[in-house]
């Protein structure tokens, strides 16, 4: 069963709380960072993407920019805008989008859950980018930015939760991006540690790299240590528990740069005796086991019929876009390496493919229909790994909010 615990983590004074908290350090690039860091000294970027300090043609992987993500963390907890909590807690932390409202348990788990798949992962990780992650979370003995997990629902949960609810929050603001972030402190919260201890398993939505960083910190430390108990705070990880059913999954667009050669009448004659071809003005699919495609203008509606009884993986509709047309047509055999396909995630709409298709930055391209959640569960209890890009979770987790120390 899964295991939590209340920890006695650092957290920005409220005041601050709106500059300390930041967007996650992988969806945005360091021109970004910088910007939105800009005239924000308490911002945490400035820990998780501490590059945005040093000269622009600095080495992202540079000894410096972990040595200076050092510096600014402990900068931030001398000026007071980090501070200690006196005892150990949770927190409740809900987002709200739109009409889109979720709430989760931000906790620590333990990381041997991880590694005997209680928490259990869809997505392979890059090596750079764990390294990367591995090398900042130990250079710092800290998880600024909160795994995004996700459990089956539990009545006994969501009553908790609405108890908690019933309070004052610590936190309520609005960021930039218009979407509210409010957080209520829960000292202590055995209740939460037991109702958790019910739950058989949870899965990783977003933040495979961070998940897969903290482990590898948490066995070097093990390692390191000859007094090692389990009891350690190293064997924690910062994360944040959603129940499935207030998950908002949105598409992962495609966009290819050129047709493989093809002319785009020749093309668009190939992709008719892969699918069924209709023309449509709509560029969003309504169900699963469709696609709509832009193409010199247009766009039309893929529609297949997935094969009976196969595997998870097989009736993803990212799969069949791959498995028909991708791979055969356009030569894209690999897409977690192939300079030649780009992902856009669905928050920047099908506007975006529009754009981009018609600038001719791209040759064609795709609007998909998002994967679920119960299609990410099933994988995942079958031990298989998602093809890259298949899901993009809206709205992302803020870093900063509550930062786990060791």
């Amino acid at each position: 069963m899964l295991r939590i615990k209340a920890f006695p983590g650092l957290r920005p004074t409220v005041p601050l709380v709106a500059e300390v908290a930041c967007v996650p350090y992988d969806v945005v690039d360091r021109d970004e960072s910088a910007a939105l860091a800009a005239g924000h000294p308490h911002s945490l970027l400035h820990v998780d993407r501490a590059e945005i300090d040093l000269p622009p043609e600095t080495d992202p992987y540079s000894d410096g920019v972990y040595a200076k993500a050092r510096e600014n963390f402990v900068g931030l907890q001398e000026e007071g805008a980090l501070v200690r909590e006196t005892e150990p807690c949770i927190y409740l932390y809900q987002q709200r989008m739109g009409r889109h409202v979720q709430v989760g348990v931000a906790t620590v788990c333990h990381i041997e859950d991880y590694e005997r798949d209680i928490i259990k992962k869809h997505e392979k990780t890059r090596r750079d980018k764990e390294d990367d992650r591995t090398r900042l979370i130990g250079t710092l003995s800290a998880d600024t930015g909160p795994v995004f997990l996700t459990y089956r629902d539990s009545a006994t949960i969501d009553a908790l939760v609405a108890d908690v609810q019933k309070g004052a929050p610590l936190y309520d603001f609005t960021a930039p991006d218009g979407i509210q972030h409010t957080v209520w402190r829960v000292a202590g919260a055995q209740a939460f540690v037991e109702a958790f201890g019910k739950v058989p398993e949870s899965y990783v939505a977003d933040g495979h790299h961070r998940t897969a960083s903290a482990v590898r910190v948490g066995r070097e430390r093990r390692e390191a240590n000859p007094n090692h108990t389990g009891n350690e705070d190293y064997n924690w990880f910062l994360a944040v528990l959603f129940p499935a059913s207030q998950l908002q999954i949105l598409p992962y667009n495609r966009a290819v740069k050129d047709l493989n050669g093809h002319s785009k009448a020749a093309f668009l004659e190939a992709v008719k005796r892969a699918f069924t071809v209709t023309p449509n003005g709509s560029p969003t699919p309504q169900r699963p086991g469709e696609v709509r495609m832009y193409l010199d203008g247009a766009w039309y509606d893929l529609g297949w019929q997935p094969a009976a009884n196969a595997d998870p993986i097989s009736q993803l509709d990212v799969t069949g876009l791959q498995d028909r047309l991708l791979a055969p047509l356009l030569g894209i055999d690999d897409p977690r390496t192939s300079k030649r396909i780009d992902f856009i995630g669905g928050i920047r709409g099908t506007d975006e493919l529009v754009k981009r298709v018609d600038s001719g930055k791209a040759a064609v391209a795709f609007s998909m229909y998002p994967t679920t959640v119960e299609q990410l569960m099933a994988i995942a209890d079958a031990n298989q790994i998602m093809p890259p890009k298949s899901t993009w979770f809206e709205p992302k987790l803020r870093s900063g909010l509550f930062i786990h120390t060791f």
